[in-house]
C-alpha cells in the first residue's frame, strides 16, 4: 500500500509538471519595463515561480502536499541532470557553427574560468562573518552544480555540515539562479555590455541559469541569436569541463587556506 501510494503521487508529481508547463508557455514571454531598462521573463521563470509559490507550507495541504511529498522532491532533484542531457547535446549543436569565431578568442574563455574563484574570495568570508563553519566550506566553494556536489559528497559525505552546505546553495541557486540570471543580462545589455561577452558569462556551469540568461538575450537582440547561443553554450561546456580542474587545485587549496586562516582568527 505504502509503494502504491508512492505511484500515485509520482503520477500526480507529473500531471502537476505538464500542468504547470502548458501555464507557463501559456503565459509566455514578458518583457517588463523599469526605468530605461526592459527585463525579459521567460517561460522558465514563471514555472519556477508557480512552483515555488504551490510548494509552500501554507498550500502544501491535500494533493498538493502529495506532489511535494518527500519521495517526488528527491526524485526531482536526484534526476534532474538526466533532464538537462538534450539540452547539453544541443550546446554541443550550437557551438559547432561559430567554432572558428570561438577558437579566435579561446583564451578569453580560459581566463573566464579563474571567476570560479570569486565564490570562494567574496563568499567564504561572507559565510564565516554570519556564522557558518563547516557549512561554508560546502556553500562557498563553487556555485553549489553537479561538480561541487559531487566531490563534496565523495569527500564529506552530504550528511555531514559540508554537505548540507553544498545542498543548501544546490536548492537556492535551483530555485533563484535562474529568475535572477534572467533579469540581471538585459539590465547590463542597457548599461552597455557587449552582447558577446554576456553570453560567455552565461556558462556559468549551470544549464538552467545559462538557458535563462542568454533566452533573455536572444529576446532583447534576436538577430544575433546564434551568437549568444554559440557562445553561451561553448562558455558553459569549458566551464563544466575546466571547472573541475579550477576547482579542485586551486579553488580547494585556497579555501583551506582562508578558512583555516578566519576561523582561527575568529577563535582568538
Amino acid at each position: 500500500m505504502k509503494d502504491k501510494g508512492k505511484v500515485v503521487n509520482f503520477v500526480l508529481f507529473l500531471a502537476f509538471a505538464l500542468l504547470v508547463i502548458a501555464a507557463a508557455e501559456r503565459i509566455g514571454f514578458q518583457s517588463v519595463t523599469v526605468g530605461s531598462f526592459k527585463i525579459g521573463l521567460l517561460p522558465l521563470v514563471f514555472a519556477i515561480i508557480i512552483t515555488m509559490v504551490l510548494g509552500m507550507k501554507v498550500f502544501r495541504k491535500g494533493i498538493f502536499k502529495r506532489i511535494y511529498s518527500e519521495f517526488n522532491v528527491s526524485f526531482a532533484g536526484k534526476y534532474l541532470i538526466f533532464i538537462m542531457l538534450p539540452l547539453m547535446a544541443r550546446y554541443g549543436a550550437d557551438v559547432a557553427p561559430k567554432i572558428k569565431e570561438i577558437l579566435s578568442i579561446g583564451w578569453v574563455f580560459i581566463i573566464q574560468e579563474f571567476g570560479n574563484l570569486g565564490t570562494v574570495l567574496i563568499g567564504l568570508p561572507i559565510a564565516i562573518l554570519i556564522g557558518l563553519r563547516r557549512e561554508a566550506i560546502g556553500a562557498t566553494l563553487g556555485i553549489g552544480r553537479e561538480g561541487e556536489l559531487a566531490y563534496i559528497s565523495e569527500k564529506y559525505t552530504l550528511n555531514s555540515d559540508e554537505g548540507r552546505g553544498v545542498l543548501s546553495l544546490y536548492i537556492i541557486g535551483t530555485l533563484f539562479g535562474t529568475i535572477v540570471f534572467s533579469i540581471i543580462a538585459p539590465i547590463l545589455l542597457g548599461l552597455g555590455f557587449s552582447v558577446e561577452a554576456l553570453a560567455m558569462s552565461s556558462g556559468v556551469g549551470s544549464a538552467s541559469m545559462m538557458t535563462a540568461a542568454s533566452s533573455a538575450l536572444i529576446a532583447q537582440v534576436p538577430d544575433q541569436a546564434e551568437t549568444i547561443r554559440a557562445y553561451a553554450s561553448a562558455s558553459q561546456l569549458l566551464t563544466s569541463f575546466l571547472g573541475t580542474y579550477t576547482m579542485v587545485f586551486l579553488a580547494v587549496p585556497l579555501q583551506r587556506f582562508m578558512y583555516n586562516k578566519m576561523v582561527k582568527r575568529g577563535k582568538q
